[in-house]
């Protein structure tokens, strides 16, 4: 008797901010930014850094490691801007860096740890396990 077992694999941009890596599905992710000028808009909260002009279209912008908690860094070569687009929102993600698209299965996946409380944690929505490194694959609709 066969049996045909269904693994669901998904794909994921990865990048990073200090020396952890993290991931968003490719499905939200509408291109990656070198980091260009952006335009500060009055009475946000601290981690939207404002707007930028992309291609005609303006975008606003926020620093994920900002809204993560995570200390502040001077922005250089390797920060970029994920353009993420989650329905019909559009917003872009300032990361430390990012490296390359993966592929996880359903079994590489584990459900978040649930310990402390911190604002990071109720972020991600499972950890990848891939060639040894655990990805922090996050919750989109948690961020924005």
């Amino acid at each position: 008797m066969n049996s045909i077992e269904s693994i669901n694999t998904n794909q994921y941009v990865l990048f990073k901010l200090d020396d952890e890596s993290y991931g968003i599905e490719i499905e939200y992710v509408k291109t990656i930014e070198k980091i260009t000028n952006i335009t500060r808009v009055p009475n946000t909260k601290p981690y939207v850094k404002g707007v930028i002009n992309l291609r005609g279209e303006v975008i606003p912008v926020i620093d994920l490691r900002e809204r993560f908690g995570l200390p502040i860094r001077a922005y250089d070569n390797d920060t970029r801007v994920i353009i993420v687009s989650i329905k019909d929102f559009v917003i872009g993600l300032v990361v430390d860096s990012s490296s390359e698209v993966i592929h996880l299965n359903d079994n590489e996946v584990d459900n978040p740890p649930t310990i402390g409380e911190t604002n990071t944690v109720e972020f991600v929505k499972g950890i990848g396990k891939k060639d040894g490194n655990l990805i922090m694959l996050l919750n989109l609709k948690k961020i924005l």
